[in-house]
């Protein structure tokens, strides 16, 4: 029994030796919740993360801290100060993406958004060329946009001022502009392909960030060999890889490469090109991902943000009616939109970047990695160390907005009421990573706003005081569903 004693003893004091040899290792790192063996510091992040969890542990450890994934280190940056300094300052030291085991499995290092080195430098450059190729910023482009608000603006119309759930129609009318730029063609609402594929991107978007996510990363071993909701995201992000490989496939059979309409009609004529040069990474797996990465990011966040401003517009009417009395007074009702408007309507233009700042559609932001030792606030973080960059943390500093926990169009306005750009507005991120479908979710933001608000009332329905404002989280913060009554006006034009 003593000799049992003597090595029990032995190993807790080895282990005590060991937890205090990993925290003297780590001491150059910024501050931030204590390192605990297995969980790191995943303790004060809890089962239940909030929209401003990392926000409180800013207020505690500063700045810039320092979260423990089991033994990986993630360095957040909050505030408007911490992340310019990374993303604008130190935008090459900071151009790659984490390869964690989640992200490894579900993209491998292709596509767009995951992707390092000369494989994101060569696919970034293409999708920036080809969006460019199709109209983005033209005419064509907002002619295809308009149509879907058209389409959007007749489903709100049949429900004659009833009580209606916005949602649905909402995400098939901005995944349809998703599919006008990848595959040429729309989709109409009750098509049952389409509905599983939108249901498939909300289980995959809803177990990014969770709480299982994180043990995905932390226990990879251990997530793959037991089931459970990690499962069912992985299958629904290959429906939507399935759906990709289809389209592609259709493509490959009508083979209108001379004449490309969409996004897969230019890849594919690129990969043709670039089929005899080694270096060339245009090859069908990239595209898929790339389409993947088009639906699950480009759709879900112009989605959210249009479901927030809809909620929030019917929460403040009065918010609401100045907004339709400037898109009257200025363009009326005979004329369409143009994206270009929006220099003409400065408070509207007001209304939709504080609908952004004030309800954020990612959770924090989409993090970064060191591609050398870089020095940022004062700490030397070593290369290879994953940032996060607390987006909702700038979009809320209370240094930076006069009332951050408000709804206040102000925020964009001056004196005389006309439109202030903010640089401390970075919901699209900063840097050599910013968002590539930055204007695309801008023109369609746009669009799909002026063209409903001059069109109808939204109202809450009778006998409802107020909605739900707080988010529902995942990797983008969706409202509560609720529903509300778009009553036309007296010019309706449908």
């Amino acid at each position: 029994m003593e000799i049992q004693a003597f090595f029990i003893v032995l190993l807790v004091v080895l282990l005590i030796l060991r937890f205090l040899k990993q925290l003297w290792s780590n001491r150059h790192y910024p501050p931030g919740p204590l390192q605990l063996p297995l969980i790191g510091g995943m303790w004060r992040i809890g089962v239940k993360p909030r929209d401003d969890t990392l926000i409180k542990l800013a207020k505690q450890y500063g700045n810039i801290y320092t979260i423990w994934l089991g033994h990986v280190p993630f360095v957040v940056l909050s505030g408007f100060q911490a992340v310019k300094e990374a993303l604008i300052d130190h935008s090459e030291e900071l151009d790659e993406r984490p390869e964690t085991p989640f992200f490894i499995d579900i993209a491998q290092g292709k596509g767009i958004v995951l992707s390092n080195g000369h494989t994101w430098r060569q696919q970034r450059r293409f999708g920036v060329v080809s969006m460019r190729k199709l109209g983005l910023g033209k005419k064509d482009m907002e002619h295809q946009i308009a149509e879907e608000a058209h389409q959007l603006m007749e489903v709100f119309a049949r429900s004659k001022g009833q009580p209606l759930d916005p949602s649905m129609p909402i995400t098939n009318s901005v995944s349809n502009v998703i599919c006008a730029v990848a595959f040429g063609h729309r989709f109409p609402l009750e098509d049952e392909r389409f509905q599983k594929l939108m249901k498939a991107i909300e289980i995959f978007l809803k177990f990014l960030g969770s709480i299982l996510h994180v043990l995905y990363e932390m226990f990879p071993w251990l997530m793959k060999r037991v089931p459970g909701p990690h499962k069912k995201a992985l299958s629904c992000l290959e429906m939507v890889r399935s759906f990709a490989k289809e389209e592609i496939e259709k493509h490959k059979e009508n083979m209108s490469l001379h004449e490309p309409q969409d996004f897969i009609d230019f890849y594919l004529l690129q990969m043709e090109k670039s089929k005899n040069i080694p270096e060339s990474t245009y090859d069908e797996e990239n595209l898929i991902q790339c389409i993947s990465e088009l639906f699950v990011a480009g759709s879900d966040t112009t989605t959210v943000s249009l479901k927030w401003a809809l909620l929030l517009l019917a929460s403040h009417p009065d918010i609401q009616d100045k907004v339709h009395k400037e898109i009257e007074d200025v363009i009326g009702s005979a004329h369409s939109i143009s994206y270009q408007d929006k220099k003409k309507l400065p408070y509207t233009n007001a209304v939709i970047h504080e609908m952004q700042r004030f309800k954020y559609a990612f959770l924090f932001g989409v993090n970064r990695q060191c591609t050398k030792d870089v020095k940022i606030h004062g700490f030397l973080i070593p290369k290879g160390t994953g940032i996060f960059p607390d987006l909702r943390s700038v979009l809320l500093d209370p240094t930076q907005w006069d009332t951050p926990a408000e709804f206040n169009p102000n925020h964009f306005l001056d004196k005389n009421g006309q439109f202030v750009y903010r640089e401390e507005y970075l919901p699209f991120g900063a840097g050599a990573r910013i968002c590539l479908g930055m204007q695309l979710a801008k023109i369609e933001i746009f669009i799909f706003l002026t063209s409903l608000l001059r069109t109808f009332s939204f109202q809450l329905p009778e006998g409802v005081k107020e909605l739900n404002q707080e988010p529902l989280l995942g990797a983008t913060t969706h409202p509560h569903p609720y529903k509300l009554c778009a009553i036309p006006r007296g010019n309706a034009n449908l």
